[in-house]
């Protein structure tokens, strides 16, 4: 497996890399934002792991740029910042995993091995629509009516989960589950508010209205009746 490590402290980048390469992989380097996403744009990884409080261009940025420009490899976050907020703004950006800081290698190294077992974006069906509610998963592009609605990535991935179920209801704990990948309660309003989000764009501007609130069940993308 082929790993690019972005991390600006010399002694986790050193203690992680040779970690990686015991186990058989091949670890790139970059001690800076700008470097890591150089190296992230030119070069065919499986995997990133990216430091969020990195010089010259923080984490989060770097990952924003890279799922800007159409890069879908997998990334786990590695950071000093642990609390749910922390994790919701980092998955929010763009990552898929989150690890704090301090760690045991064999959690990110399982970690770093399941991204990689995820099946690439092309295995799965590219297209999915809802009325005129069109969803193009491989150039992650969003529009209603023909006109484009611009997401930030944790709500395309909201609206995708929620595309995918058509016409079913979806609980709060399935979206925490499946979306955020909590598989605990994380007592916040992520959900609602990112819900609250995704109508602003995608139903506010039109007539019909396609995002429900099953009251006390959860929520349901459907075509009008």
């Amino acid at each position: 497996m082929k790993i690019l490590l972005i991390e600006d402290d010399t002694e986790t980048a050193a203690y992680v890399a040779g970690g990686l390469k015991e186990h058989g992989h091949t670890v790139d380097q970059a001690a800076t934002g700008r470097d890591g996403l150089f190296l992230a744009a030119g070069e065919a990884y499986d995997v990133l792991i990216v430091d969020r409080m990195l010089p010259e261009l923080d984490g989060l940025a770097l990952v924003k740029t890279i799922r800007g420009a159409g890069i879908k490899t997998p990334v786990l976050f590695l950071t000093t910042l642990g609390g749910i907020d922390d994790r919701v703004e980092g998955l929010d950006a763009g990552g898929d995993d989150y690890l704090v800081k301090p760690f045991a290698f064999a959690e990110l190294l399982a970690r770093v091995n399941a991204l990689a077992r995820r099946p690439p974006a092309a295995s799965v069906e590219s297209a999915l629509r809802v009325a005129d509610l069109h969803m193009d998963r491989l150039s992650r592009t969003v529009t209603r009516g023909g006109s484009r609605i611009d997401l930030q990535p944790q709500e395309f991935k909201l609206l995708e989960y929620l595309m995918r179920h058509a016409g079913r209801v979806v609980t709060r704990t399935m979206l925490l589950e499946n979306v955020w990948e909590f598989h605990f309660d994380p007592r916040t309003s992520v959900v609602e508010t990112h819900i609250s989000r995704l109508r602003t764009k995608v139903d506010r501007p039109f007539d019909t209205e396609l995002i429900h609130t099953i009251r006390g069940v959860g929520y349901c993308v459907r075509a009008p009746d």
